[in-house]
């Protein structure tokens, strides 16, 4: 089973600030899983690094403007490969404005969290792709 996994949990340094989030089960996911890596921030045009971004509502805004149309863009994208490449699921970087599922930070830039979904989970999540957060991952290998 294909599953499409942000590049960050990869180690790919594609995070806003340049890092990766490398996840310590994600070699145990790649030998039960094919992995489809991508970073919708990337993938929507934005540049890495970037300033930290926020979803505020429908919008998604740094501390100096708006890049709703970037994250849109890149949601888009994501969900074409994943349905190109047949994807049954999604492992998604928890807490992000494209990627977070359940909870994200609140658009203030004071580390709140508010539920709620950034827009490629979302957009994952109507076109009925389960979602995963990263802390999710040891239940998929079991």
């Amino acid at each position: 089973m294909r599953l499409l996994i942000s590049a960050c949990l990869l180690g790919c340094r594609c995070r806003y600030d340049g890092a990766s989030k490398t996840h310590p089960l994600a070699e145990a996911l790649a030998r039960r899983y094919e992995l489809v890596p991508v970073c919708p921030e990337q993938l929507g045009g934005l540049p890495t690094p970037r300033p930290p971004a926020e979803r505020r509502g429908d919008r998604v805004v740094t501390r100096t403007g708006d890049v709703t149309e970037a994250y849109h863009r890149g949601a888009e994208e994501a969900w074409r490969l994943c349905s190109l490449l047949d994807c049954r699921a999604a492992v998604l970087k928890e807490r992000s404005p494209s990627c977070g599922h359940g909870a994200i930070y609140d658009g203030t830039f004071s580390g709140c969290l508010t539920e709620g979904s950034g827009v490629t989970a979302q957009l994952l999540e109507e076109q009925g792709i389960p979602v995963y957060g990263e802390s999710q991952i040891a239940e998929l290998l079991k």
